[in-house]
């Protein structure tokens, strides 16, 4: 069987170039990073972006809660898009940049899969255009202005014990959560109590994603609330006169990249959040861009329908205006099985009574996505596996539903293989949008973590820790609490406990901290034992991976 990286090397890209004149951009708009790599300048962004095109459609893909047999999201969401070009439209995805962190971790790559994947894979997952140590660079700067302030004497009154600006590194090392730094004597540093979270994981990282220029990314950096006077007031970026240098590191880093589907077709990646830490989606500027360049923009949302699309909704849609105009909901009978009580290695055998236990899961994540008032579709993205019982159960159950869907099988036939799901989204998009967020951000911080809460989990109620409390009102005294919220939970359940079952309800979701991100422009709720460091597992996919004496990564999936 073909792994994706064979699958990846079999296939010659295009120049990227011939792939940007598809989109009418020419050899002028481009930074080119190689012959299949490029960025788009600064001043085709400005163009691009004020031009007064009517803008594409978006199309946003989310899925079912994912479980270790894997949903296919990003697939699904590079195949829908080649399937759209084969049908004649003119069609782009917008796609999330990997961490390096789960490419040697467990999770893997996020480059799709099979014949749905964007190219180079192994570039992509690995350094890229080094966006993301720009990212790390930025973000690390901050933190070093903030303890040589602290050594050069504390004009500012900082309290150190309420910094609450960690250190990044894009890598899985638990080792860092937490760390004590300024040892080493009097030319140390101040020794003090701090962590490392991963850079995905950063506001720098958010804000970049959520900024439409320069100039705003500039202004956004300046608002990072980075620690309290002693008299309790808050400390920013721009109090430590540090944002204009993050903004020299960042200028080549906010400029979205253009790469391409194993059929040609253009892809923008950029910014990579992730949905269970942060706010899951690629990036406002892209998504912005490619609506300019394309009729239909296919783009996803991390994780589940509870993570990335509610985020999406009360973050991204928000702050610039682009609401979804279909949905995709993904999902695989394998995943449905593992929800119906199936272990990993049982999947292979058809148990059609333990894929209809499953579906509860499906059904709550397509009442969620129903009341956003968006037309949407469930995807099945096949697996070789799949029976024929299996896949009718699932059928007969979405249309009993009244809910479009359609199979999906772009892994192994690429766009060809989408062509369904294809034909099922044009006819969504051909019904109105009625967009209907779940809060709005003007509401008091307790209502919207409740009607998240409530809502969108199905939990009873949501209770802070006194520590949790203690930050609200210090936020509520500051007038810092008028934002969205962005919670950080597990991805593996609708609730904070990773093992709740496929759609638990009537609990209490416990939040242990609120932290302001008042560069981004939301409030970041720490549900249960959710950490912003991920760590290694027992065989971490980094032993796998090699370079053979032709210089060529071998083992990278």
């Amino acid at each position: 069987m073909n792994t994706d990286l064979a699958i990846a090397r079999s296939i010659t890209p295009r120049p990227i170039i011939d792939v940007a004149a598809d989109l009418a951009l020419e050899p002028e708009a481009l930074e080119l990073y190689g012959p299949h790599k490029a960025k788009i300048t600064l001043p085709a962004l400005e163009h691009l972006l004020n031009r007064p095109n009517p803008p594409g459609k978006i199309v946003l893909v989310t899925a079912i809660t994912p479980t270790p047999a894997g949903e296919g999201k990003t697939t699904t969401t590079i195949g829908l898009a080649q399937a759209l070009c084969r049908l004649g439209r003119k069609a782009l995805c917008a796609l999330r940049e990997p961490s390096m962190g789960p490419v040697f971790g467990m999770k893997g790559g996020a480059t799709g899969g099979g014949y749905a994947q964007v190219l180079p894979m192994d570039d992509i997952n690995l350094h890229f255009t080094g966006d993301m140590h720009a990212i790390s660079a930025a973000h690390n700067l901050l933190a070093a202005l903030i303890d040589n302030h602290l050594h050069q004497g504390n004009t500012l009154g900082i309290d150190p014990h309420t910094i609450t600006f960690p250190r990044v590194v894009d890598m899985n090392d638990r080792a860092l959560r937490h760390t004590i730094i300024g040892l080493g004597g009097r030319l140390g540093g101040i020794p003090r109590e701090s962590h490392f979270a991963i850079t995905v994981a950063s506001e720098v990282m958010a804000i970049l994603c959520l900024s439409r220029s320069l100039h705003e990314l500039k202004q956004r950096l300046g608002r990072i609330l980075v620690a309290q006077r002693r008299d309790g007031s808050p400390v920013t970026a721009a109090d430590l006169k540090a944002h204009g240098a993050m903004t020299a590191i960042l200028r080549d880093a906010i400029k979205p990249n253009l790469v391409q589907t194993t059929e040609g077709t253009p892809a923008l990646v950029h910014g990579g959040p992730f949905a269970n830490i942060a706010h899951g989606c690629s990036s406002i500027i892209a998504t912005l861009l490619a609506r300019q360049l394309a009729d239909i923009v296919v783009t996803e949302a991390g994780f589940g329908s509870d993570l990335g699309f509610e985020k999406y909704c009360h973050i991204v849609a928000p702050a610039a205006s682009i609401p979804p105009d279909a949905v995709v909901l993904v999902a695989t009978i394998r995943a449905l099985k593992m929800h119906g009580g199936v272990s990993k290695k049982r999947l292979d055998i058809e148990n059609v009574d333990a894929l209809a236990r499953g579906l509860i899961n499906l059904d709550r994540h397509a009442h969620n996505v129903a009341r956003r008032g968006v037309p949407f579709v469930i995807a099945i993205n096949r697996f070789y596996q799949d029976t024929a019982a299996e896949t009718a159960t699932v059928l007969q159950h979405c249309e009993a539903n009244g809910w479009p869907v359609a199979l999906c099988d772009v892994w192994a036939r690429g766009g060809e293989g989408g062509t369904e799901l294809a034909h099922a989204v044009l006819q969504a998009l051909q019904q109105p949008a009625r967009f209907q967020p779940v809060y709005h951000a003007e509401q008091p911080l307790m209502e919207k973590l409740n009607a998240i809460a409530t809502q969108v989990y199905g939990a009873s109620k949501v209770e802070l820790t006194p520590e949790a409390e203690q930050q609200r009102r210090w936020l509520e005294a500051h007038h810092l609490d008028r934002m969205p919220v962005c919670i950080a939970k597990t991805q593996y359940s609708f609730s904070d406990n990773p093992k709740a079952g496929p759609a638990p309800t009537s609990f209490t979701l416990h939040i242990r901290q609120l932290r302001p991100a008042t560069g981004a422009g939301f409030i970041v709720a720490l549900a249960g034992d959710i950490m912003t460091m991920p760590g290694l597992p027992a065989t971490p996919a980094a032993e796998a991976i090699d370079v053979d004496e032709n210089g060529q990564i071998t083992g990278l999936f």
